[in-house]
């Protein structure tokens, strides 16, 4: 059945990093809706001030008492204008995503947009909670209207589902950053990109097996068996451990080149990613070598 799934269908359950290259399949961005038809307070994104709220009040308790998140540095964080906040992932449901948007809007008070994968807004239900709460397909036009045309703040994972589908033996091991694809994006966009490292999401829900024909079968990036579920049994499929949350917000990087132009040098967008990659690595051993233990931090 996977095997006969055109190129287009396969295009639409890329990874993160592949949907952000600017040589990714063609899909057209959501369009605002027109004033005077739009339901409440969506806005053209899908996205549900009432419905943040509502996500915020069940995050709270997790962000402050079961991860004890800890920030560094986050006054880096622009608090106008747009930025492309860039982070290492993890977790076979990784909890770093809904825990940096809701710190950055708790602390800075402002929205923050996640770029994901086309699976998400391609699945019902999931797909409609999923952008009422946020997130944005990750296409190239999708995030150079956010970042150059609104000012906003996307969070965006490089790693993609390499590192969410990735076992426990190789946490803190960050993979490929894709083709550079988000470097490009905030070239175009004349905007910074803001690494944060994040130190705890491997061991919060740690794959220990995983099952490739399973996945293929089903049509997901992976299927996952965790220390949770062996842990808590059903409840584990959902239930992080209660590891402490560490996020280090370096410097912004801000790139020598003129914003708005279609192409840049394959060879420069590949070297800055590989750089940023780099720096996040090396910033995450440094956490490493400070952290106490899992759960003290």
């Amino acid at each position: 059945m996977v095997e006969r799934r055109s190129t287009k269908q396969r295009a639409v359950t890329a990874t993160t990093h592949d949907t952000l290259a600017t040589r990714a399949e063609p899909s057209p961005p959501p369009r605002p809706a027109p004033v005077g038809r739009r339901l409440g307070d969506v806005d053209g994104w899908g996205r549900s001030e009432t419905q943040r709220r509502r996500i915020r009040a069940v995050t709270d308790p997790l962000y402050r008492y079961w991860f004890r998140t800890d920030w560094q540095g986050l006054e880096k964080i622009p608090t106008d204008g747009g930025a492309l906040l860039v982070a290492n992932h993890a977790g076979a449901v990784p909890a770093d995503a809904p825990m940096i948007m809701h710190g950055i809007e708790t602390e800075l008070h402002r929205p923050v947009y996640g770029l994901a994968d086309f699976f998400f807004r391609s699945t019902p239900f999931l797909g409609t909670l999923w952008a009422r709460g946020g997130g944005v397909a990750a296409h190239p036009e999708n995030a150079l209207r956010l970042l150059r045309d609104e000012h906003q703040l996307a969070l965006v994972f490089p790693e993609g589902t390499k590192a969410t589908g990735k076992q426990f033996n190789e946490r803190y091991r960050l993979r490929r950053f894709g083709r550079g694809g988000f470097v490009e994006i905030a070239m175009r966009a004349g905007v910074p990109v803001v690494p944060i490292a994040v130190v705890g999401s491997e061991e919060a829900m740690p794959t220990v097996a995983s099952f490739p024909r399973l996945a293929r079968a089903l049509g997901l990036p992976y299927v996952p068996l965790t220390a949770n579920m062996m842990v808590f049994g059903p409840l584990g499929v959902l239930l992080p451990f209660p590891v402490k949350l560490r996020f280090r917000v370096l410097d912004p990087i801000h790139f020598d080149v003129a914003p708005g132009a279609e192409r840049y040098s394959a060879s420069r967008v590949l070297a800055e990613a590989e750089a940023i990659r780099h720096l996040l690595q090396e910033t995450l051993y440094d956490m490493l070598r400070e952290r106490r233990n899992v759960w003290l931090g």
